[in-house]
């Protein structure tokens, strides 16, 4: 049974930082393209960042450019978000997804294209 699951949300003060996993079972992990979307209350669903399945290749949204990093771990079917200077506008439910191999990171976090979600996890930065 294919699942994602994400952990490591919580609450955290404005200037912390948070790193979210995401852990995949029940399928070819590498073979297939990651992503980190958010969704906060009353606002659409945003592509934070995706990586390709090699590692090679990622995307960012221009609102995390330079303050969250996206990296794999194949061996361990996981993949990291390390969020560092987390401002109040960055709570939301952070969702992990995947998309075939074929899917570029730009279609994936750009367009939403994706073949399977997790459930989520909540990140709240507040003082």
């Amino acid at each position: 049974q294919l699942q994602l699951v994400e952990s490591g949300g919580g609450l955290v003060q404005p200037g912390g930082s948070l790193r979210l996993s995401c852990t995949a079972s029940g399928f070819k992990f590498d073979y297939f393209t990651i992503g980190w979307f958010r969704q906060a209350p009353g606002k659409e669903r945003e592509g934070v960042s995706c990586i390709s399945h090699t590692g090679g290749s990622t995307n960012y949204a221009d609102s995390v450019k330079g303050r969250f990093t996206i990296s794999r771990d194949n061996a361990k079917n996981t993949v990291y978000l390390q969020m560092n200077s987390l401002k109040p506008e960055d709570t939301a439910v952070y969702y992990c997804a995947a998309a075939v191999v074929l899917t570029t990171v730009q279609a994936m976090c750009v367009l939403g294209k994706s073949n399977y979600w997790g459930q989520g996890t909540q990140v709240t930065v507040s003082s």
